[in-house]
């Protein structure tokens, strides 16, 4: 009998990166019914130390953190020359933020609260094979 080798199916994952532990612990719980993979992290510091595998995921990055702001964590990853498909969630948008958004190559920026189906119609955009 031959022996097939198979190649292990990598399961895209979902990092969400939000200083607010209510937002992050709902979203994570929210993503997980839909049975998603996915990890979180309380700042953008915490999340590059964490040297993340970013070659099959999508990121969901709150813009107003202390420290590093999601702009802040989005340049940082540009720098190191990955940056993964970005959505960004806002609770307070401007006309700045929103360039600034897409020239770094956010997918989207959303307002809290989120839309349930905007958000799983943005990651799966993400998540879709380019």
């Amino acid at each position: 009998m031959e022996s097939r080798s198979e190649i292990p199916i990598q399961e895209p994952l979902i990092y969400v990166v939000d200083d607010d532990d209510v937002v992050r612990d709902s979203l994570k719980a929210l993503l997980q019914v839909r049975r998603y993979v996915v990890r979180d992290f309380e700042s953008g510091e915490r999340f590059l130390a964490a040297d993340p595998d970013l070659s099959h995921c999508c990121l969901i990055l709150d813009v107003h953190m202390p420290n590093m702001t999601g702009i802040q964590l989005m340049q940082a990853m540009r720098d190191r020359g990955n940056v993964p498909a970005t959505i960004l969630i806002t609770g307070k948008r401007d006309a700045i933020l929103q360039n600034q958004a897409s020239e770094l190559g956010a997918l989207a920026l959303l307002d809290k609260p989120l839309s349930h189906v905007t958000l799983f119609q943005t990651i799966e955009q993400a998540l879709a094979p380019h």
